[in-house]
């Protein structure tokens, strides 16, 4: 939540909400960095485009732009993990089928 990388919740009654904007919360700029970051690493990285590909279609409205700040999210998770553990980012081999 740092980075504002969420939706909060907005319902009423048992009315919820899909027309959400992105949370203010957070340091405006590391968000904008890391979603650019997500759109840049997706169109590379098999991994990350069928991810994105999937959140594009599973979600109802501004396809896009949820799709890519989930992506983001991912990101922020790799990113976490990467230095925690003081590693570089190599990545995973390609299967021949």
């Amino acid at each position: 939540k740092f980075a504002g990388l969420f939706w909060p919740h907005k319902q009423s009654g048992k009315m919820k909400s899909d027309n959400t904007y992105l949370a203010k919360r957070g340091n405006r700029y590391l968000r904008y960095y890391l979603v650019e970051a997500a759109n840049s690493v997706r169109r590379y990285e098999s991994d990350y485009r069928a991810y994105y590909q999937k959140k594009y279609d599973e979600t109802p409205k501004h396809k896009h732009k949820r799709a890519i700040v989930l992506t983001a999210r991912k990101l922020v998770r790799l990113v976490d993990v990467l230095l925690r553990n003081h590693q570089l980012y190599t990545p995973p081999k390609e299967r021949i089928k």
